[in-house]
């Protein structure tokens, strides 16, 4: 056969799938609304595994697992469409829909905020941007913030979640599984670090530094230069510069923003110490109630999947099919199991979408653990 009537055969079995997967889908579709069945319910049954055997029964062995790759495709495109159809009743549908009966909010000029760390802290920083009138209350830890969220006693709470450095803060995102608190603006804030110390005090004198984990890694290549010198964990950059002007040694210097030489009176040593120039840190807005605004256009969702082959796949031709842009997608085991992981996804979308609100619904009937992390605008 030669390759022109071999293409144009193919022509016209292409032209027929097309016909019959169009039939299929409709036919599929009717399926789920006559028996009144959750679109999402067949996925990974022995409906669909007997469906695969009886198609492959038959083939050679070499070319069955491409069949089943094309008819895995097949179902989780038939659920995508029916869901469309349908709709699918799920908590989060019913949550996002009320909120939304609410009508979309400006974002606020003005509000109570909670840090952690003291003034100067590169969260005070990015609540200044985010909120250009506030009331800043610190607080010790990242637990704490949520609490303070959580228990009314700020508006908002603002806190890193990611630098470009060295990667997610994993604290932040497992206290979001903790508590329930949704994100409610994003900014990504340049974070410069400088070397700083009393005045008097010259860096070779430097004997400790003082300073919070996320900014130790961040400057790792220039402390790797210092000999003889302490690196000290404190809770906050800000926190260890306040430590450095109420110390009476000399030799102690602290790793924190520009701003904090200013206020608490200490003399930069080295400007731009982080390892890379262009370094920026992801803050979040939480709050404890969900907040639509206006110009949201991502979300962010956090499930567990068990730890078997296929089962991210699944969740990423959900992805696909609605052509819906992937941001970030990160995984973690989770504690105290031995086959459970928990992934996190940014994507570009807006949830007063149905399609959107379906693929939300589709993922809380299907996943082990669902966790709807909020809808917000990054700026």
């Amino acid at each position: 056969m030669l390759a022109t009537e071999a293409k144009l055969k193919i022509d016209a079995i292409d032209d027929e799938i097309a016909r019959l997967y169009a039939e299929r889908m409709e036919l599929a579709a009717i399926m789920n609304a006559d028996t009144a069945r959750d679109v999402s319910a067949t996925d990974g049954t022995l409906v669909e595994k007997a469906t695969v055997n009886r198609v492959t029964y038959g083939m050679p062995d070499n070319m069955k697992m491409y069949a089943k790759q094309l008819y895995d495709t097949l179902f989780n495109t038939a659920r995508a469409y029916g869901a469309q159809s349908a709709g699918i009743p799920s908590r989060i549908r019913s949550v996002l829909e009320a909120t939304l009966a609410k009508g979309r909010e400006e974002f606020p000029v003005s509000a109570t905020v909670a840090c952690q760390g003291a003034p100067g802290a590169y969260a005070q920083i990015a609540a200044d941007k985010m909120f250009p009138i506030n009331d800043i209350l610190y607080f010790k830890d990242w637990d704490a913030v949520f609490g303070a969220v959580e228990r009314g006693l700020c508006d908002y709470g603002v806190l890193p979640i990611e630098n470009s450095s060295v990667g997610s803060v994993n604290a932040v995102y497992d206290l979001m599984r903790k508590h329930s608190c949704y994100i409610l603006r994003a900014i990504r804030l340049r974070v410069q670090h400088y070397l700083m110390a009393k005045n008097g005090t010259d860096a070779a004198n430097v004997t400790e530094i003082f300073s919070h984990q996320q900014a130790i890694d961040q400057c790792s290549d220039f402390l790797k230069t210092l000999k003889n010198v302490k690196v000290t964990v404190v809770e906050n950059t800000a926190v260890a510069a306040r430590l450095v002007k109420e110390s009476s040694d000399r030799g102690v210097a602290c790793i924190a923003s520009e701003s904090c030489a200013g206020i608490y009176g200490l003399k930069v040593l080295q400007p731009n110490i982080q390892n890379n120039n262009v370094n920026y840190t992801r803050f979040i807005a939480i709050s404890k109630d969900l907040h639509l605004f206006e110009d949201s256009d991502k979300i962010s969702v956090m499930v567990n999947l068990p730890h078997e082959a296929g089962s991210l796949n699944r969740i990423l031709n959900k992805f696909s099919t609605l052509g819906l842009n992937l941001t970030k997608l990160e995984s973690r085991p989770m504690g105290n199991t031995d086959f459970e992981f928990a992934f996190y996804f940014d994507f570009e979308a807006r949830v007063d979408r149905e399609e959107v609100k379906n693929l939300l619904s589709e993922l809380e009937t299907e996943c082990v653990k669902f966790v709807f992390l909020g809808a917000y605008r990054e700026m």
